[in-house]
């Protein structure tokens, strides 16, 4: 969410999803602009670069799905015990 309110375009918008058949949540965040995500691998100094690549690692899967009007980005993750 940090790294759509400081880069992208509004309006931004987040939307959990509950899927109770195969126990998973997905996390979307939507906005206007068409600017791609960029996964980076933050070295041990830099103050940023880690949230994509956090979802990344935290979730079963992620990706982006475009639209005419901007983007989501997109993580989904198992919530199996």
């Amino acid at each position: 969410m940090t790294n759509a309110i400081k880069y992208g375009t509004p309006p931004i918008r987040l939307r959990l999803i509950r899927n109770r058949a195969d126990q998973t949540l997905t996390c979307e965040i939507s906005d206007a602009g068409s600017t791609a995500p960029h996964l980076r691998h933050a070295r041990a100094g830099d103050e940023g670069g880690r949230g994509l690549f956090i979802s990344g690692e935290l979730s079963e899967r992620w990706g982006v799905r475009w639209a005419d009007q901007g983007k989501t980005v997109w993580a989904e993750t198992s919530l199996d015990d």
